[in-house]
């Protein structure tokens, strides 16, 4: 009953009216009385947490925890590539030559999710992984890779849900909803990180705007749970996963990848 409730509370309709009463409630004291039965309610490991559990005053100061120092080690290879976040890797494929990412029996046109046709010619072709984030995970964000940031935009104006409903029925979710894009070179090819937020108001938070940035470091953070889409050019990557991947339980900082 109760991890129906707090799922009803992230995975959200476009009612205007009911995102903003959530976003009060999340940020008010009041729902800091729900931390303990949230952390219990979907199993969230108290000892990773930066602080005890009784210093989160509210409910989104959980969600959006950070955690100790040293529990997602990473690689620091000049060649691997990480997860970018704690989850799901629900899908890793092809992007076709017309531009397309099959997910979940599902078109999404690449044109739609980039906004850019001259990014969409450069990852025709290119491999795609497919991240999903539920209500226990870490919901901070953190580069897979080091390398220059070459361009930043954000899309969208609104979300639907995510989840597999979301997916099913939504009108394209990952590639309409609010989303920001952060797109990263290196060895002279191109990856491009698609944050998609999962209320129909912002919900992913930017924390990086320097030029460079260095494998594992942090980001952005989602407000609510929701998916990051990693794009990347052909020839790039050698996935250590193959197409057949589907739902695999991942770390960040895990290795996903290593460039050509």
């Amino acid at each position: 009953m109760k991890k129906r409730l707090y799922k009803n509370m992230v995975e959200l309709t476009r009612n205007p009216l009911y995102t903003k009463m959530l976003k009060t409630f999340t940020a008010s004291k009041l729902s800091g009385r729900l931390n303990r039965s949230f952390v219990k309610v979907f199993d969230i490991d108290q000892n990773e947490m930066e602080r005890e559990l009784h210093h989160y005053r509210t409910l989104n100061e959980l969600f959006v925890r950070k955690l100790k120092s040293g529990v997602r080690p990473v690689t620091a290879d000049e060649k691997t590539i990480i997860s970018p976040v704690d989850g799901l890797l629900s899908q890793i494929g092809t992007i076709n030559e017309t531009a397309t990412l099959r997910i979940k029996n599902k078109d999404y046109r690449l044109s739609t999710m980039l906004g850019f046709e001259k990014a969409v010619k450069r990852y025709s072709g290119g491999i795609f992984m497919l991240f999903y984030l539920s209500p226990r995970d870490y919901h901070r964000i953190h580069s897979p890779m080091n390398g220059k940031v070459v361009k930043r935009w954000a899309l969208g104006k609104y979300s639907e849900p995510v989840n597999q409903w979301g997916l099913l029925f939504g009108d394209q979710p990952l590639a309409k909803n609010y989303r920001l894009i952060t797109e990263l070179e290196a060895n002279n090819k191109r990856m491009a990180m698609v944050k998609v937020g999962a209320l129909n108001v912002n919900s992913v938070h930017p924390v990086h705007l320097k030029e460079t940035v260095e494998i594992g470091e942090e980001m952005a953070y989602f407000s609510f749970g929701s998916t990051v889409i990693l794009l990347f050019e052909k020839g790039m990557i050698h996935p250590i996963f193959d197409e057949t991947t589907v739902n695999y339980a991942i770390k960040q900082g895990q290795k996903i990848a290593e460039l050509e």
